[in-house]
C-alpha cells in the first residue's frame, strides 16, 4: 500500500485493522470504521502510547472524565495505561484513522 486512503474496505459489520509498519518499539496501523464503537463498558488501557490521527470522517473518543470529538485532521496522543474508548464513529461516512503505537 502506498496511499492510506486507497483500497479501503467499507463493511458495516466490522472494522478493518491493517498493520502498515511493525518494529520493535513502534507499530503503525490504519483503522477503518463504519459506525463501529467500543462495546459498552469496554475500555482500552494498553501498555503502549498511542498517537491517533483522524484522516477522514468523524469520531468521539471517550476518556474517564471527558469526551473528545474528532474531525478530519484532528489528532491526540494517548499516554500508556490511559483508559479510553471509541464512543462514536460516523455511520454516514467511512472514518479512517492512523494509529501509531510506541513505547
Amino acid at each position: 500500500m502506498t496511499n492510506l486512503l486507497e483500497n479501503v474496505i467499507v463493511d458495516k459489520s466490522k472494522e478493518e485493522f491493517l498493520d502498515i509498519l511493525k518494529h520493535e518499539n513502534v507499530r503503525i496501523e490504519r483503522i477503518v470504521s463504519n459506525g463501529q464503537s467500543s462495546e459498552k463498558d469496554f475500555w482500552y488501557e494498553q501498555e503502549e502510547n498511542e498517537f491517533v490521527l483522524l484522516l477522514k470522517g468523524s469520531a468521539i473518543l471517550e476518556f474517564e472524565n471527558k469526551e473528545m470529538p474528532l474531525i478530519e485532521g484532528d489528532f491526540v496522543n494517548i499516554k500508556a495505561f490511559t483508559k479510553h474508548r471509541v464512543k462514536y464513529t460516523s455511520e454516514d461516512e467511512t472514518t479512517i484513522w492512523l494509529a501509531i503505537f510506541y513505547k
